[in-house]
């Protein structure tokens, strides 16, 4: 270890004096502050109607000794290591949180002992706890510190800090999204993840970690972003990024094999996600080249929400193994052991709290790549406080399941502070630990085939000490029938002395794809030059065999492994993403040389569908002038056109300027809306030395009526002429965001007086009301305010105006000055005051919040305990929901606008008190991601939304109506975040009682992806 150990031997005084004059100093019980916490504790008494699955049964092993496990671990002698994460989100317990010990002393398979190893305020909101003998690697949010036990007590004497990262808007120093559980790998190092919200990490000097190939581990895009995973030595040094650009990752898990799998979390999209996790792959949650996220436009943009989330039709991304859905994705693991049942034997397990149940994976190889079916393990239909955040595997195979066990399993806060540990095990299994010998190499290696990762921890450390005399036990094992046995032995056996190259030659003669790829996996673990071993497994009958050979040629940059790659790329079918991200993970370092040298070889053949494909995805810039020419190409299908453009923006450089002049010196009659698409690239230089471009723009421009391409363009060139069609626009898609940005467009070429006109007749107004709803500036105030102050105006269009202003903020600042000021009639002032509470800026929700009393007398609402009594008619939910305004925020299924959190499986998420709570007091659960930003530009002007992508030069912002706004940073002068959640308080003011009980029951029943 690099850092000298600390020693906290004193931290025990923490510990109350009550508990140590009491003599509980072996087994530290729970401190007196929490035992009135533990007496009232729902866990102790709640029963819990499990769906098991066949074969198997649930039993309690722990209750009342624990409060929020975020994570836990099973040692070698069965004992159950707790992260518990008492003060998530807040800071009640001052000493801090703690690491259990709870131990089964009298064999009756219930915990009767619980042992404090760490307590301290360093580990608040503590993610993850991973035991290694005398030791625990433990992560914090924003730390990942080593304890150690020297003297055999069960409490930690030393600490050092291994790595620390930066939690961006922590609460209380944490964030979910920051730094996760940590797991001891077969090869002998540490697998650890973070999400989002961790912005780098660096060394307990402050030093920025810097990778193996020497970029930084942050979110800066140099290369890396977002979640990443990540592989170290035992003593942090050499570090990998393993792979990038996830969302909330909560942990990484590895086989025998070396494959790391793992889940991550949506944005309350129905989109969670998990991964097989290619070395050195791209995961797609924001855009590679802008940091845009997925609800920036782009060309090829994916259809389901389920792919736009994760970008998974841009080249450059690896696919995604499974769509779990809504959820909130935790604790996962393989499980390698024989008790549990047979569709469960090498498969990941994983803890879904937003799901109340623990799933299993069970994955075939398909390709490359694999595909994966859902089984559920242990569910809970009725007990919803059942919150499975973690599963650990005993040393007998049982299943241990971490229960965070509390109503909410979001938004940040929890209700119980409570928790329980289950054992899964076929019915009657008793709780049996097996005793090992790890003094000698033949018990070493029986310790090495354990189910848990303890004891294998433990195993391979002596095995590795033993050195040579571990070699006889160990070659044994590597002719077992369980090739995860023979991989494991094969590791080790790497480990000692100069076995590397031995071991890999086993390896390769494996009748095990999973084996014979491990010898690729052992070469790069110990720096050996790989080419001769890819050379040797090149035209392997396995594709994911095949994978790994291109995997293993990444930035290397000999004259034989562009000769490698080319086999490999020979041998892409044409349907095989996996392979082909392989491919171009493969090609990093010598894209030009290997894309000339596949060229070389196939000749014209390049034209193919999979020759196309190796195109699309190649990073070479010869690359960009071939998309061109098969975009220009008559055999190239018309519908490979987005995915071929997209392609594009993944080149810069000379040659990229070369593939866009080819195509836009092209024929646009023959695809016009390729050409349009294509054009929205070219710079204002570009179309200033090219003039007829411009008239191939302009024949193919009015075919692109009704799209925001012709929006833009139209702005782009002044094209005032086109006005009319604008107009039409309008006319057509009032709420929708071609028709938006039209009305917008039409002012800004101040043409206003055509919306005038069309405002002064109520029997054309009403689109342009609508449109202007949304326009947020000066002009649609001033428009819309006419509209409602004109008296010979109907009475249903001056209201309708009223509704439009409070959609934004300008014209809702407006229409606070208009009832200060008594300028509206009497019977304007409810709806007038029903529009600002529904507005987007705080300010205008708090003037209506304060007028409230022209609503609703409070007299006239229900208290809580009344709405839950009250028996919903879900037939007249959807019709609250759109009486409400939710439906210009939220969508279900394809409802609605995508502005605030998805709905579609809300349902499954909240009970309908959650939901109660989450519709009258927004401010107290907003759900991550949707935290406001107000900004004020150097204009004056105010906009409030969501940060959609921030770069150097320019915010971008989801704005209401499901629009964005994209703000120059120098035009800023006025940056906050907004302590309020975006979504109005007061809705009880504009729906009546019944209609709220009745939304909140439809809403219950969202819980499928599609509106019900």
């Amino acid at each position: 270890m690099s850092e000298q150990m600390v020693r906290i031997r004193t931290g025990r005084s923490v510990v109350p004096v009550v508990l140590l004059m009491a003599g509980l100093v072996q087994a530290l019980k729970t401190p007196p502050a929490e035992l009135l916490a533990q007496q009232t504790n729902p866990a102790v008494s709640k029963s819990a109607p499990f769906i098991v699955a066949q074969g198997l049964a649930v039993e309690p092993f722990a209750k009342e000794q624990l409060s929020n496990p975020a994570s836990i671990d099973v040692d070698d002698r069965g004992r159950v290591w707790v992260a518990e994460a008492f003060n998530y989100r807040k800071k009640t317990r001052q000493a801090g949180d703690r690491i259990l010990i709870l131990e089964d002393s009298d064999g009756n398979g219930r915990a009767d002992r619980s042992t404090v190893f760490y307590q301290n305020p360093d580990i608040d909101g503590v993610h993850g706890v991973c035991v290694l003998g005398n030791r625990a690697i433990v992560s914090a949010p924003d730390r990942i510190l080593l304890v150690t036990d020297t003297d055999g007590d069960d409490q930690a004497d030393e600490k050092q800090v291994l790595f620390v990262g930066k939690v961006i808007n922590p609460v209380h120093g944490q964030h979910d999204h920051a730094i996760h559980a940590v797991m001891f790998g077969p090869d002998g190092r540490l697998y650890f993840n973070f999400g989002n919200f961790n912005a780098e990490l660096r060394r307990p000097d402050g030093t920025l970690v810097t990778d193996v190939f020497g970029n930084p581990v942050n979110n800066s895009r140099q290369p890396y972003q977002e979640g990443m995973v990540i592989r170290c030595e035992m003593d942090g040094s050499r570090v990998e990024v393993l792979g990038h650009n996830f969302r909330n990752n909560w942990e990484v898990t590895v086989d025998s094999f070396g494959s790391m799998w793992q889940s991550d979390n949506d944005n309350e999209l129905s989109s969670c996600r998990v991964n097989f996790v290619m070395e050195y792959g791209n995961y797609g949650y924001r855009d590679e080249k802008t940091g845009a996220d997925y609800r920036s436009r782009r060309t090829n943009i994916e259809a389901t929400m389920q792919r736009r989330m994760w970008h998974q039709n841009d080249p450059g991304v690896v696919p995604n193994l499974l769509i779990t859905g809504s959820g909130a994705p935790t604790g996962i693991l393989v499980y390698e052991g024989d008790l549990l049942p047979e569709q469960f034997h090498g498969q990941m397990i994983h803890a879904e709290p937003g799901r109340n149940r623990v799933w299993a994976f069970p994955a075939q190889q398909a390709g490359a790549g694999y595909t994966a079916r859902i089984v559920d393990l242990v569910r809970n239909d009725v007990d919803h406080d059942y919150r499975p955040a973690d599963v650990s595997v005993a040393p007998d195979g049982s299943l241990l399941i971490a229960d965070w066990f509390d109503p909410v399993d979001c938004c940040h806060r929890t209700i119980n502070d409570a928790g329980r540990i289950f054992r899964v095990a076929p019915p009657g299994h008793a709780y049996r630990v097996p005793a090992y010998d790890y003094q000698t190499a033949e018990g070493a290696v029986q310790a090495l085939q354990s189910p848990n990762l303890s004891a294998r921890y433990r195993a391979w450390t002596a095995l590795v000490g033993m050195q040579v005399n571990a070699r006889s036990a160990l070659d044994v094992l590597a002719s077992n029938p369980n090739p995860r046995f023979r991989a494991r032995a094969l590791w080790a056996l790497a480990a000692i002395g100069d076995g590397a190259a031995q071991a890999i030659e086993t390896a390769l003669r494996d009748k095990s794809a999973d084996v014979r790829l491990l010898a690729l996996r052992i070469a790069r673990r110990h720096r050996l030059p790989v080419e001769a071993f890819v050379r040797r497994l090149v035209r392997d009958d396995s594709a994911q065999v095949r994978r790994e050979c291109a995997v293993s040629l990444h930035r290397l940059e000999s004259a034989e492994s562009v000769q490698l790659w080319v086999e490999l790329a020979t041998q892409y079918d044409g349907h095989d993403r996996w392979y082909l991200e392989a491919l171009g993970i493969g090609e990093k370092g010598k894209e030009a040389a290997c894309l000339k040298a596949w060229l070389k070889r196939v000749g014209t053949a390049w034209k193919t569908p999979a020759g196309r494909d190796i195109i699309w995805r190649s990073r070479a810039p010869q690359a960009a002038p071939l998309l061109a020419e098969l975009l220009q190409d008559p055999q190239v299908p018309t519908g490979e056109h987005p995915r071929l453009l997209r392609a594009l923006d993944f080149h810069e450089g000379e040659l990229h300027q070369v593939a866009l002049t080819t195509l836009l010196q092209g024929d646009a009659q023959r695809h016009p809306a390729t050409y349009l698409e294509a054009f929205q690239r070219a710079s204002p230089e570009f179309v200033q030395s090219h003039p007829r471009v411009m008239e191939q723009v302009e024949a193919a421009l009015i075919a692109s009526k009704g799209t925001v391409t012709f929006v833009d363009l139209v702005a782009r060139f002044k094209r005032r002429d086109l006005i009319g069609h604008l107009m039409d626009m309008v006319r057509s898609g009032p709420e929708t965001e071609p028709g938006i940005r039209a009305a917008d467009q039409i002012i800004a070429f101040n043409k206003g007086s055509l919306i005038g006109k069309e405002l002064a007749d109520p029997s054309r107004s009403a689109p342009f009301i609508k449109a202007l709803g949304f326009v947020d500036n000066e002009h649609s105030r001033t428009y819309l305010t006419g509209v409602v102050t004109n008296e010979s105006q109907p009475e249903a269009t001056r209201l309708l105006a009223i509704a439009a202003m409070g959609q934004s903020a300008v014209p809702a600042r407006e229409l606070v000055r208009l009832v200060e000021q008594n300028k509206l009639p009497k019977e304007f002032l409810a709806p007038a005051v029903r529009a600002l509470t529904l507005s987007p800026g705080p300010g205008t929700r708090m003037f209506a919040a304060g007028k409230v009393e022209l609503l609703v007398p409070a007299g006239g609402r229900w208290p809580l305990p009344r709405l839950l009594a009250t028996t919903p008619d879900i037939t007249r939910g959807f019709a609250a929901f759109q009486k409400g305004g939710c439906i210009k925020c939220h969508k279900i299924g394809d409802l609605g606008q995508e502005f605030g959190p998805a709905l579609s499986a809300i349902g499954s998420k909240l009970t309908s008190q959650q939901l109660f709570s989450a519709i009258l007091k927004p401010s107290e659960t907003i759900s991550q991601g949707y935290e406001g930003v107000t900004v004020v530009t150097d204009q004056g002007t105010l906009h409030t939304g969501f940060v959609i992508t921030d770069t150097k030069e320019t915010l971008t912002l989801r704005i209401p109506g499901g629009l964005q706004k994209e703000i120059p940073k120098e035009s800023i002068e006025v940056r906050n975040r907004s302590k309020v959640s975006l979504m109005p308080q007061g809705i009880d003011a504009v729906l009546l009682p019944r209609e709220l009980v009745d939304l909140v029951g439809w809403l219950k029943t969202q819980r499928t992806g599609k509106a019900q």
